[in-house]
């Protein structure tokens, strides 16, 4: 049988595209190595969530006298946590099987491989067996990045994500590696179970992604729990428990996960000798054509901005481009909003304050919100637009604050759609909303 589609790799990209590409009655067949889902369903966004969502729930817990509460003998159970997870990523799995089920799309499950291309066709090898396809889009997904530091493999006391989240006991102490997205989250979990918690940055400061304010208070925020966060600081070497550090100062833990960003996945393409890579990852156009006619790739593994929301968008992107749907798609990667389950949360669109002339930021602390000052005891939270000084279109959105993470769509709708202020301004937000924020700083 020859395919119109053939995808590499089963996470939010190849979910997406063999969903939308059998939908629309064209023959799919999907290869996945190992669970459906992807590394954001089954050992990343999902477990990880579903963790901190019961870890938020202690610590509420334990500071419910904050809101006249009184809670006694409060404990966790770190076992039952884990089988929650276990369970909300077996139902989610099978809710996206459920998706695929229709006569169209073909699930094949194993470690596929290019053999050949040309420009009508694709043949790739999975199980012994050989499957042709008109065209190939490339989900391959990333792997956490394993930086060449002494003493780093085979070392039974150094954690990856995937490692603590499948860990079946919590550590009693942990030093994190690390102050990025994955690492403040694991901090949050950890701290918030009463764990002991040192984070690591090489950056001047953690986040460094995100706008400087948002890094600032979070840091702040987090110092002032107990949480021992160093930064400008690289690690020389791992002696079983022990770090060492650039300046001779060692820390000792009972783990220590590192988590240093990731990784394109690039097994199985060495076939495609003239596919065009650059610093690791798949050249992509707009429309997520490679520079392979019939090819291709989507996700993780085209570098761009790794996130399991843009791989699902980049997947539908793709599929229109080859069905030759009208209006052509393409991605508004100066819109992609991304989140950081730190507590508060953090949410942000667009631009920083300091990415461009010509632009000023407008800044509120959260409690101008009723909703969030009735919810969010002790905190102050911060919201921050950066407004385009010459046509004032909103470039920018940044919040922390919980729950900023239910209403960032609203901001980058407005950043994807051009809105100025007085066009923003016309939106109507419910009351009370911590949402209302947004328009009390415009």
């Amino acid at each position: 049988m020859r395919y119109f589609l053939a995808i590499i790799g089963g996470g939010p990209a190849g979910y997406t595209a063999a969903e939308l590409a059998s939908k629309a009655g064209k023959d799919v067949v999907m290869f996945e190595q190992n669970a459906l889902g992807g590394t954001c369903l089954n050992v990343g966004c999902i477990p990880t969530k579903s963790l901190l969502y019961g870890a938020k729930q202690y610590y509420n817990a334990t500071h419910a006298q904050r809101y006249g509460v009184t809670a006694e003998n409060v404990s966790f159970d770190f076992a039952a946590m884990q089988k929650r997870k276990t369970i909300v990523v077996r139902k989610l799995v099978a809710g996206i099987k459920q998706r695929l089920n229709n006569e169209h799309c073909t699930l094949v499950s194993g470690a596929a491989s290019v053999v050949s291309r040309t420009d009508n066709q694709v043949t790739i090898a999975c199980n012994g067996e050989n499957y042709e396809a008109e065209n190939l889009l490339i989900c391959t997904g990333s792997t956490n990045f394993v930086p060449p530091i002494q003493g780093i493999q085979d070392n039974p006391n150094v954690w990856d994500s995937t490692a603590a989240l499948t860990a079946t006991e919590l550590p009693k102490s942990v030093i994190i590696v690390g102050g990025g997205v994955i690492g403040m989250e694991f901090a949050t979990l950890y701290h918030e179970l009463g764990i002991p918690v040192t984070i690591i940055e090489a950056l001047p400061r953690i986040l460094a992604n995100l706008d400087e304010s948002i890094s600032e208070y979070i840091t702040t925020a987090y110092a002032k729990r107990g949480i021992n966060i160093l930064t400008s600081t690289k690690v020389t070497a791992f002696e079983g428990n022990k770090v060492i550090l650039d300046n001779g100062e060692t820390l000792e833990a009972d783990k220590i996960l590192v988590s240093v960003g990731r990784r394109a996945n690039l097994q199985g393409l060495e076939a495609l000798t003239d596919l065009e890579y650059n610093r690791g990852a798949i050249v992509v156009d707009d429309f997520c054509r490679t520079n392979l006619p019939n090819v291709y790739a989507a996700g993780d593994v085209t570098g761009k901005i790794m996130l399991a929301h843009v791989a699902a968008r980049q997947a539908e992107v793709a599929v229109g481009r080859m069905l030759k749907q009208i209006p052509v798609q393409r991605i508004a990667y100066n819109a992609i909003p991304s989140v950081v389950y730190t507590n508060p949360e953090i949410a942000s669109v667009g631009i920083s304050e300091s990415a461009l002339e010509g632009c000023e930021a407008r800044t509120l602390p959260m409690t101008f919100s009723g909703r969030f000052m009735a919810e969010n005891e002790g905190e102050t939270g911060l919201c921050k637009l950066v407004i385009n000084t010459r046509s004032q279109a909103v470039m920018g959105v940044h919040l922390i604050g919980n729950p900023c993470s239910e209403f960032i769509a609203a901001a980058s709708f407005a950043v994807r759609m051009g809105y100025t202020v007085p066009e923003f301004r016309q939106v109507v937000f419910p009351h009370p909303t911590v949402s209302e924020i947004i328009k009390e700083i415009l």
